[in-house]
């Protein structure tokens, strides 16, 4: 298999059947990342990772890491601390803070250049990128980023600045989601701080048959409207 250089002047992308094994997923490079392309893309189980300075590339990895959120795995000691969590939990309240949390609270550097953060923040002025917050007081300790597709919500990327705050973001999201209809969340790949909250690897067959349906299903319109998720006792 050859990897497909796509074009600036069409959004079509080749089967994620045709990514190659090594790299796992790697299916195509170029294109761009305008939100045609980018919806296009997750419509069919594919997403943009690259490197500063190289090209977009796109990947759909074999098997894929999802969650399902009525399964989220909440540890003792995780049950212990939201008893007395001094967080608060809000949806849509403040993407681009979030999306700056991603980016710079990054040890080992990031994907998300400055072209990837202006792709996002088109897609969330559209209501299709969505963003969770956590708070401690007034200031921004953890949250998460994704893009939602019907009835599944393909998760980008999480921030964390103190305790818990990332995994604090995460249940909350996904029993708020799980609640009110929500069925899937695309982890893309496997890692152990998604495994211990209960993410599983599937089949890429798998995922993309779960995708076509559940982004065709809708949550309620409320769900995505700025609110609070959860507030600390």
């Amino acid at each position: 298999m050859r990897l497909v250089q796509l074009s600036r002047h069409t959004l079509a992308f080749p089967s994620p059947e045709a990514a190659l094994r090594e790299p796992n997923g790697l299916l195509a490079l170029g294109g761009d990342l305008s939100p045609a392309r980018l919806l296009m893309a997750y419509q069919r189980g594919i997403f943009p990772w690259f490197s500063p300075g190289d090209p977009i590339l796109w990947w759909s990895p074999d098997p894929r890491a999802v969650l399902w959120p009525a399964e989220f795995h909440v540890s003792r000691s995780m049950k212990r601390f939201h008893k007395s969590s001094p967080y608060r939990v809000t949806i849509n309240h403040a993407f681009g803070r979030v999306i700056d949390g991603c980016t710079e609270d990054r040890d080992e550097g990031t994907w998300i250049t400055p072209d990837v953060v202006l792709a996002y923040h088109r897609l969330h002025e559209l209501g299709y990128a969505h963003s969770v917050e956590v708070w401690e007081k007034d200031e921004l300790v953890g949250g998460m980023y994704g893009v939602s597709q019907g009835t599944l919500f393909c998760g980008e990327s999480m921030f964390s600045r103190r305790v818990n705050a990332s995994k604090t973001a995460l249940m909350i999201f996904s029993h708020a989601f799980a609640r009110d209809g929500g069925q899937l969340i695309d982890c893309q790949v496997l890692n152990s701080h998604t495994a211990s909250l209960g993410a599983v690897e599937i089949p890429r067959r798998e995922y993309l048959e779960w995708l076509g349906e559940l982004r065709l299903q809708k949550l309620p319109s409320h769900f995505w409207v700025p609110r609070e998720l959860f507030l600390p006792a």
